[in-house]
């Protein structure tokens, strides 16, 4: 795998969501949910097969002098491998490169979570599938603050990735990353970025100025659009409201911004 993947995103990226009670939660904790890659809903998402390129011989030398270095390399690697020869060492480690992959791998969903962006904010089938039946929210997070200054862009391929021995080996947290932002080219309506987070499971709070703008679904209930700006008005005044509605020249949810009173504020201004 090459790090192609690792481009600069854009100024903003959108988190699709549906309105539940955890997602009022979240909004009032400021937190971002990082969930297991087990619960995704693609059959191939984090769960991908790589063929993996056998290491040339000045690569299965660093991949030697990296495990003498490692206080378990003699239960991880094959017994003896100090006095094996290059390409007897690199048989071996082609060997058992299914089954280390495959322990790599259950590892890292195991014990990573990833929480998911997209590039539009305007998708039919993204307001479908992720926000509420177009019932939802889109949420519109800055890049350029924690949790998503290190967010890799997903790469959408017709093929199974290539993972390289050596980087597997040896960086195998930065490689299992781009190999779990690796998925088929049916999802590339998606545009998707990725932020990861060593524990599955973790809420991580993010800045108030974060946050940037809410869109809301063009199915949204008033009552549920009300709940929502209530509680963002109450701890981000920078935030920016856009209403959702369903175009009438073409295939597409339009926004238009507004601005949002309270039923005492809107009052008080009548009476004045």
């Amino acid at each position: 795998m090459d790090k192609s993947s690792k481009t600069l995103p854009p100024a903003y990226l959108y988190k699709y969501v549906d309105l539940s009670l955890q997602t009022l939660k979240n909004l009032k904790g400021q937190v971002l949910y990082f969930g297991s890659p087990i619960d995704f809903n693609d059959l191939y998402d984090c769960a991908l097969t790589p063929k993996i390129n056998p290491p040339s011989d000045e690569e299965v030398e660093i991949i030697r002098r990296a495990q003498l270095q490692l206080a378990d390399s003699k239960t991880s690697f094959p017994k003896g491998f100090e006095t094996l020869s290059t390409s007897e060492l690199r048989e071996a480690l082609m060997n058992g490169a299914d089954s280390a992959l495959k322990e790599i791998i259950q590892t890292f969903n195991k014990t990573n979570g990833a929480t998911c962006f997209s590039e539009n904010k305007d998708d039919l089938l993204m307001w479908a599938h992720y926000g509420g039946s177009n019932k939802g929210l889109c949420l519109e997070f800055s890049t350029a603050k924690e949790p998503l200054t290190k967010i890799i862009k997903v790469k959408y391929t017709n093929t199974l990735p290539n993972v390289d021995l050596v980087r597997l080996l040896i960086n195998s947290i930065d490689t299992m990353q781009l190999l779990f932002c690796t998925k088929s080219i049916f999802w590339e309506y998606e545009y998707e970025w990725r932020a990861f987070h060593a524990e599955a499971g973790t809420e991580y709070g993010y800045p108030p100025e974060a946050l940037t703008g809410v869109y809301f679904g063009p199915d949204i209930d008033r009552q549920s659009l009300e709940i929502v700006c209530l509680i963002l008005r109450g701890q981000n005044e920078h935030v920016k409201f856009w209403e959702g509605t369903r175009s009438t020249t073409e295939y597409k949810v339009q926004f238009k911004e507004f601005t949002y009173k309270s039923h005492l504020e809107a009052k008080k201004e009548k009476s004045v």
